[in-house]
């Protein structure tokens, strides 16, 4: 998720960028909640500026875009797309999650976790920001956007003009624009293949994406092919299967994680892989190439735009990250009662079983762990059509980690290609002595070349049984995480795909839960959820019933606590605020 601090040029890029990206203040009246006493203001800003790594493009050219309306891309922080004011970012104006680092044509603009891991809901006209929650924001159209942005400098003479004048100054001559043109031409050319190919016809909308198609994507599609564009074009399939962003708060102590918990976690070296794949992701430079003189046979580093330091200070700074305490007024009477449900057995309604706190495996070292049960409870499948794709593995082929990766085929699945590409950039980064051919021999001679804590790597990425490998007539499963509910309130909308707008909902029978609702920031905290009225988005999301649980939008699925009396639910409920 995740080169700390800004470069030695960052007092020259605010003051060239500040009067461009203005500044603008939090709405009057917004209010944090609380989230512990180890998630300060400082913390907070920190975590909303740490670069990862990831670089989208330059920052002067992301200044210089306009909207089709002439307004600027950047205006008001993107806010249009539910992103979030950052008071605090460097240069003025970027948003929460949005961050500057340097790269091969200067600072670049990239984002982090903090993009799309705060949240900030309205009651009754007041905002309220909640850190690690899942954001209630349109990556979709914020990914279409940036794509009409920058063909419309491409394609009109007058926007290309006034795109040069910004990114070059009046001084710039005939020879500067050209190259300039040149350069946006290379940039454009993979970017547009990725969007044209892989953004679903049916939305996302906002609050949901489909994270691991766009990751194998990005990875498989843009960063493994020959050079000089790298891509397998064909390798980039629609990313129809959206999903729910996770709150983080608790994530680093899960022994398990991702929706279909395919990832063991918990400890440093596991949260690397989990975040160094998502950066790959989101904008990371990566080009991996074959190299004799490497025992992997890849230098992974080769170009690698990743920030191992700053992804280990993000995972940090989760760990600080506290769940939300309800701000509003709670009958603790009737919380009483709706803690008595909760911890009943599952048949009898009760929700501890699968969401309570319960030891997990142990990680090295000695670290202690919250067991995730992954489990099958007839939630929408989409998913797992996404963990059994396969592609060309261009420069990969034939990549391995010794002990921990087989080689990889010249057809094989997305998911290993991710794993392989994640596990050789950790171990070449923390064991470059080990990279060379002159140590290939004592490293073959010992039981593992690699030091104890790079152990727990052999489980980092554990591929789910996909439904066509499953013997007949066994039922193929589709399982995903079962989480400990601290903050579950704050979470909404629920289930993994973001089918459910609310916890009344959801103590629903699927055939009765509403099929289609509204998302935006406007908070039910009656029905604790997505309330049924929005104006911050145009967006209505349209589910499936159970007869078609593999749309990607089925609101099927978890019918525990269905059969609740009413005031039991109530209870519940009230129950679920304290958490």
């Amino acid at each position: 998720m995740l080169k700390i601090g800004f470069v030695s040029r960052i007092g020259s890029i605010v003051s060239v960028f500040a009067w461009l990206l203005p500044a603008i203040s939090f709405a009057a009246g917004t209010v944090t909640i609380d989230q512990g006493t180890e998630w300060t203001a400082a913390t907070r800003n920190d975590f909303y500026s740490r670069d990862q790594g990831s670089q989208i493009m330059p920052l002067r050219w992301i200044v210089a875009l306009k909207q089709p309306n002439g307004k600027p891309f950047m205006d008001e922080s993107l806010s249009r797309y539910g992103y979030l004011i950052n008071e605090a970012s460097r240069p003025a104006g970027l948003p929460v999650g949005f961050t500057v680092n340097s790269g091969g044509n200067g600072q670049e603009i990239g984002m982090s976790c903090a993009a799309c891991h705060t949240r900030q809901i309205e009651v009754a006209d007041t905002s309220y920001r909640i850190d690690g929650g899942p954001g209630i924001v349109d990556f979709q159209s914020f990914l279409a956007d940036l794509d009409i942005a920058v063909n419309t400098v491409l394609t009109n003479q007058q926007a290309f003009i006034d795109f040069a004048h910004a990114v070059l100054g009046s001084s710039s001559t005939s020879a500067d624009k050209e190259k300039l043109r040149e350069e946006v031409k290379a940039w454009y050319l993979p970017y547009h293949t990725l969007i044209e190919r892989a953004l679903p016809t049916q939305p996302w909308g906002p609050a949901r994406l489909d994270a691991v198609s766009m990751i194998f994507n990005r990875l498989a599609g843009l960063d493994i092919g020959p050079a000089p564009t790298y891509m397998i074009p064909e390798n980039i399939q629609p990313a129809n299967a959206p999903v729910r962003y996770p709150f983080l708060w608790n994530a680093a102590i899960q022994d398990k994680t991702q929706w279909p918990g395919f990832a063991s976690n918990g400890n440093s070296i596991l949260a690397l892989s989990r975040n160094l794949g998502e950066v790959y992701g989101v904008f990371a430079i990566f080009h991996p190439k074959k190299d004799v003189d490497e025992i992997l046979g890849i230098d992974y580093l080769a170009t690698n735009s990743a920030n191992f330091s700053g992804l280990l200070a993000l995972e940090d700074l989760i760990k600080k990250i506290g769940p939300p305490k309800w701000p509003w007024q709670i009958d603790q009477t009737l919380a009483n009662k709706g803690k008595e449900i909760y911890e009943r057995k599952t048949q009898a309604g009760g929700c501890a079983d699968c969401h309570g706190i319960a030891p997990g495996e142990t990680r090295f070292f000695e670290q202690k762990t919250w067991k995730t049960p992954i489990l099958d409870v007839d939630t929408d499948s989409k998913e797992y059509e996404i963990l059994s794709r396969t592609v060309k593995t261009g420069v990969l082929e034939g990549a391995k980690i010794p002990f921990l990766a087989a080689p990889l085929k010249p057809v094989d699945t997305a998911f290993n290609v991710l794993g392989t590409a994640v596990l050789g950039s950790i171990l070449q980064h923390y064991i470059p002595i080990l990279s060379k051919i002159k140590d290939r021999a004592q490293a073959d001679s010992l039981k593992s070349p690699f030091p104890p804590e790079t152990e727990s790597l052999r489980d980092a990425f554990i591929a789910p049984a996909v439904p066509e490998k499953i013997a007949k007539p066994a039922k193929p499963t589709y399982a995903y995480e079962s989480r400990v509910l601290q903050g579950i309130w704050a979470a909404a909308p629920y289930l993994h795909n973001g089918s459910v707008p609310t916890l009344a909902e959801l103590l629903k029978p699927a055939a009765e839960r509403v099929s289609s609702f509204k998302v935006g920031p406007v908070y039910d905290i009656v029905n604790i959820g997505i309330a049924a009225e929005q104006t911050k988005f145009d967006y209505t999301l349209q589910t499936t019933d159970c007869s078609d649980r593999n749309s990607g939008n089925s609101r099927c699925g978890h019918e525990f606590g269905t059969t609740l009396s009413s005031d039991e639910k109530k209870a519940l409920l009230e129950y679920l605020k304290t958490l």
